[in-house]
């Protein structure tokens, strides 16, 4: 079974952002991470496939996954 392609999309002012950043560096967990405030096309790339800018997204195979406790206990499951 091939293992999931993920992105994280941030930005690194937001406590929810680093809430999930920080549970990963504590679980040793590394995902591609997208910038919204540095990078432009991650933002628009939010925006196009969620319909929304909200941060922090976890996209798993190209789905979001919204909400800070949803994507810790969804790392939490997968890692």
């Amino acid at each position: 079974m091939n293992q999931p392609s993920y992105e994280l999309f941030i930005m690194p002012t937001c406590p929810f952002c680093l809430k999930v950043l920080s549970f990963m560096k504590s679980k040793g967990i590394e995902l591609p991470l997208k910038d919204t405030t540095a990078d432009p096309a991650a933002r628009q790339r939010l925006l196009d496939v969620g319909g929304k800018t909200q941060v922090p997204c976890l996209f798993i195979d190209g789905k979001p996954l919204y909400e800070s406790d949803d994507i810790i206990d969804y790392l939490d499951n997968a890692f």
